[in-house]
């Protein structure tokens, strides 16, 4: 982005706080409480909020790598600068111990701290205030029974004037509509819920949608995003799939981080699916019907168009260094002859999204990083190779991988130019080093 241009946006962004302080400044304190005694909620209300807390996901972001649940200090990579999440537990010098039920709600409807000061939208509020009164009166419990941990977060690293968290205001104005949203008369109880759980607290459009110049969710929703150098697929693009996505294989993938025509979830969007299969399975299953309302049945799917798909030639020079590392690093798990093929029923890498889609960075992201083994009961993994693997070799192979597996046509940049190995090799590059920093 240009010097000029992003000094434009700041000061855009300026004069809509500016404009908005005198509705969203004035938020005052809320006192301070003496932390609850953990025995003083209800068991029931407390289990209600585990759901309501995994459904949100709420600890993967709220804890930082190797460090203690719902602590916070997880850094937080935006196009402004780092944010550090918070701590959550119910330590009372350095989480929400002290927080009342009136100001965690605050927090979450209105994006507004205990002690009044405007939170980072990083914390989805704009999404957690259309909760329930209810679902947030029992987050609040399970978070309150955690044990209470000391701990305080990096300070936040925001480039000016953005790190002026009054500027906040005019964010609101602009983005924020306080409140739950009504159920549909004319919709089933099935789709009503999973909107209610897409929208609230699972804030799917989060991950899932672009970001304006000053972080807002674009318009259209779930029309695909990015988070952590991941791109987040379209949502409403899943009959478009090499296989197009059915509502049960959706309610699958979206509890067990896995469907067998599909692949394995990576990334972040692994640690959801891990939160989603400690929810009951009517929730996936409802996201999932949400989710699948939202596709357009006319829209053709690109493994039918033969401009899509590609049959490279069998001696094809470019694809030989690919070829011969695959064979020796990726073969054993990854053909059809492999016994996690043959006995997993796994899918073929054609199916991967990270192969099929239109930039090559969620297969890059796989291959450095792998899929870490996190919890008992994962359905798979796979090593990183960051480690062992040069940038120019990780490029052969997920170019072999596009041509020869996938049979697609090769991956374009942003002037629509087809990346050849080289091209590839810079990206994995880019991509290394942002996951280094």
């Amino acid at each position: 982005m240009k010097r000029k241009t992003k000094w434009s946006l700041a000061g855009a962004v300026v004069l809509a706080g500016c404009a908005g302080a005198a509705a969203w400044m004035l938020e005052p304190a809320i006192a301070p409480i003496a932390p609850p005694a953990a025995a003083s909620f209800a068991a029931q209300t407390v289990a209600r909020g585990a759901r309501v807390v995994a459904q949100g996901d709420c600890m993967v972001c709220h804890t930082a790598s190797g460090g203690e649940p719902f602590a916070g200090g997880l850094p937080l990579k935006t196009p402004f600068g780092t944010i550090y999440t918070t701590n959550i537990t119910p330590d009372a010098g350095t989480g929400i111990g002290n927080w009342s039920p009136a100001a965690f709600t605050r927090a979450l409807r209105r994006g507004v701290a205990r002690d009044g000061h405007l939170l980072y939208p990083a914390f989805p509020y704009i999404h957690y205030t259309r909760m329930s009164n209810q679902d947030i009166e029992d987050a609040y419990a399970y978070l309150m029974t955690r044990a209470p941990v000391q701990a305080t977060p990096p300070a936040n690293q925001l480039i000016f004037p953005l790190n002026f968290r009054p500027l906040l205001a005019g964010w609101n104005l602009l983005y924020l509509r306080p409140g739950p949203v009504p159920a549909d008369g004319n919709r089933s109880e099935i789709w009503n819920r999973g909107r209610y759980l897409v929208d609230g607290a699972g804030h799917c459009a989060s991950c899932h949608s672009a970001l304006g110049p000053i972080g807002g969710e674009r318009s259209p929703a779930f029309s695909g995003g990015n988070i952590d150098g991941w791109d987040a697929p379209a949502l409403t693009a899943l009959l478009q799939a090499p296989r197009p996505w059915t509502e049960q294989q959706l309610a699958l993938y979206l509890r067990h981080g896995w469907s067998p025509e599909h692949g394995a979830a990576g990334g972040p969007m692994a640690p959801v699916a891990h939160s989603l299969s400690t929810t009951p399975p009517e929730d996936a299953a409802a996201i999932a019907h949400y989710i699948m309302s939202l596709q357009n049945p006319a829209a053709k799917p690109p493994a039918l168009s033969a401009a899509a798909v590609i049959k490279p030639a069998a001696n094809d020079p470019a694809l030989l260094p690919g070829r011969t590392l695959f064979a020796g690093a990726c073969a054993g798990c990854h053909t059809g002859a492999a016994p996690m093929m043959a006995a997993g029923s796994r899918p073929s890498l054609a199916l991967s999204s990270a192969v099929a889609g239109p930039k090559p960075d969620n297969l890059i992201q796989t291959i450095l990083n792998g899929l870490p083994w996190t919890h008992t009961g994962q359905s798979s993994y796979m090593p990183p190779f960051a480690g062992t693997l040069t940038d120019a070799q990780v490029a052969s192979i997920a170019m072999y991988v596009r041509a020869e597996i996938g049979q697609r046509a090769p991956w374009q940049d942003d002037k629509q130019r087809p990346l050849d190995a080289r091209g590839i090799e810079q990206r994995v590059t880019a991509i290394r080093k942002e996951n280094q920093q």
